[in-house]
């Protein structure tokens, strides 16, 4: 079966930082996506960050919001990041420029951090450049009751899920287990399609496959035995994102 081009990589620290926003008359989320895209996003590469994605909610809860992901090599990298961009010059000059702009450039923001998996530990790029038409993204978390069936939920991911997942054109971009956010324990992970219609396509060929069955029918691994909940939210990417 194929394996993550990732998988000799140690687990890397996965950032996301939620943007909670408002539609607003001096046009809030897009006033803070441009400058996300073109100053915040260069100076987290600037400071050792990397690949760096930057989504808008397409169909979500709580929207409008924007969605940054970044890959950190480690917590310390991550802490190092945003040290670095304190003390970035130009990115300090945009964010002055961006509050002359705006009353306020977001609402709310919240930092969920992920640990890659052992056998997917890092951020996987979607092929193609910016010249091509966006994907749809959708993020989706499975909660757990417990750390051990969690454990062996990711577990059914890295011993066959994810090459499913690739086999039937559900694209994965990330996967990681929660170690600081919310609704623990969880893992979050990231897949790309095409389209809405590929969405809806590829999902169901995944689910109705005799591979699936065959392992969602594994005592001990059901949905009811490691899986408690589980949330999506559809994502378009933004100007700037390295994943699109």
């Amino acid at each position: 079966m194929m394996q993550s081009s990732t998988a000799a990589k140690s687990p890397a620290i996965l950032e996301m930082r939620y943007f909670r926003l408002r539609n607003t008359m001096d046009n809030q989320r897009g006033r803070l996506a441009e400058h996300l895209g073109k100053s915040v996003l260069p100076a987290m590469r600037r400071a050792g960050a990397g690949p760096i994605g930057l989504f808008s909610s397409l169909i979500a809860p709580d929207a409008p919001f924007l969605l940054m992901v970044a890959e950190h090599a480690s917590l310390a990298a991550f802490e190092q990041c945003w040290q670095k961009l304190g003390a970035d010059g130009e990115l300090k000059t945009a964010v002055e420029a961006l509050y002359k702009q705006v009353q306020l450039p977001y609402q709310r923001m919240e930092v969920h951090l992920l640990r890659g998996f052992r056998k997917f530990p890092a951020i996987e790029t979607p092929p193609g450049g910016a010249d091509r038409a966006p994907r749809v993204f959708e993020l989706r978390t499975y909660e757990s009751n417990t750390p051990e069936s969690l454990a062996k939920k990711i577990g059914m991911f890295e011993d066959g899920e994810i090459d499913l997942f690739r086999k039937f054109g559900l694209l994965p971009v990330f996967f990681g287990e929660m170690i600081a956010g919310g609704k623990m324990p969880n893992l979050t992970y990231m897949v790309a399609f095409d389209d809405l219609a590929a969405r809806e396509a590829n999902w169901r060929a995944f689910a109705t496959s005799p591979e699936w069955k065959k392992m969602a029918a594994t005592p001990g691994l059901s949905d009811g035995e490691v899986v408690s909940n589980i949330s999506s939210t559809l994502l378009s990417p933004a100007a700037g994102s390295m994943i699109r």
